[in-house]
């Protein structure tokens, strides 16, 4: 498999986790494209995408868990905002 493949697989994958609907499905157009489908049989959500266009519209349809911040990370900003000129 191309790493083009692996990263839209990736995504898709990403997203079957995010979304909980383990259905969802990519195939790949004869032409390098891609779209993605709610289950096999189904229409397509999108219309055939470049990769870099298909892996953001895959990122946009479930929002990603939210970005951990840790204490030190939290005292870190209090200290640059104190510092602002």
């Amino acid at each position: 498999m191309s790493g083009r493949a692996t990263r839209a697989t990736s995504a898709v994958d990403r997203l079957k986790v995010r979304s909980g609907n383990a259905k969802y499905s990519m195939s790949r157009t004869g032409s390098g494209h891609f779209f993605l489908t709610e289950g096999a049989g189904q229409p397509p959500l999108c219309a055939p995408l470049e990769l870099d266009d298909f892996v953001a519209f895959v990122n946009g349809i479930s929002p990603g868990p939210p970005k951990r911040v840790s204490k030190l990370d939290v005292a870190f900003e209090k200290q640059l905002i104190k510092k602002a000129p």
